[in-house]
């Protein structure tokens, strides 16, 4: 498979057999750029925040995933977990759903705007995890420390950071979020750059840890 990151939470995961997963698609207003064309066959939504659900940036006929419970397409199987995008239960900034995406005999764990620490009955639901999409910025998910205990929770094999500040961001990412390298730190974990990651099942471990994807 191959994961690329276009900014913020949003990705394209393509499987072995070509079927594109975009998550979380945003509108134009962070200093992130979509591509002008993008084609996916599945579009998941974690929450209705305009950083994540700008589903009309894609021109393929598609499928809408942001629902909670199980789906399945193109033999892919998604699994959608209720969790919140703050620590008051969503009484600030709502609910997030957190999506499991079982592909290519991986397991893929997107977060979307998770805003606080699991419990054990959302651990339970999200299952295994092979590849965990944790944002790290804080702010308005989780921090840098919250993120290493969600990251020691869930036990993936790599951990790819989203949602935190960088240089296309400009002052609002400088005064909003963290820096990828405090989670470095704060994770204890070795970390590699790529500009995208391609891997499956055999290869994985290889690069386990921190996979931090570059943004063009």
């Amino acid at each position: 498979m191959i994961i690329k990151w276009f900014g913020q939470s949003c990705f394209m995961i393509t499987s072995e057999n070509g079927t594109k997963i975009l998550t979380d698609p945003f509108k134009k207003m962070l200093g992130y750029k979509l591509p002008q064309i993008i084609d996916a066959d599945i579009v998941s939504v974690s929450h209705n925040h305009s950083d994540h659900n700008n589903i009309n940036a894609v021109k393929s006929n598609f499928v809408c995933i942001n629902e909670l419970g199980l789906f399945s397409k193109n033999a892919i199987e998604i699994k959608g977990v209720e969790t919140f995008h703050d620590k008051v239960s969503g009484s600030k900034r709502g609910k997030n759903t957190v999506y499991n995406f079982k592909m290519d005999g991986i397991n893929i764990c997107h977060c979307g705007g998770l805003g606080h620490i699991l419990n054990s009955k959302q651990i339970e639901e999200i299952g295994i995890v092979d590849i965990l999409l944790l944002p790290i910025g804080g702010t308005a998910t989780i921090n840098a420390f919250d993120a290493t205990k969600v990251l020691k929770q869930l036990k993936p094999t790599i951990v790819i950071p989203m949602h935190y500040r960088t240089k296309a961001l400009g002052l609002p990412g400088y005064l909003l979020f963290g820096t990828v390298d405090k989670f470095i730190s704060v994770s204890g974990l070795k970390a590699k750059e790529y500009e995208k990651l391609e891997l499956n099942k055999t290869n994985m471990k290889d690069y386990s840890g921190i996979v931090v994807l570059k943004y063009n």
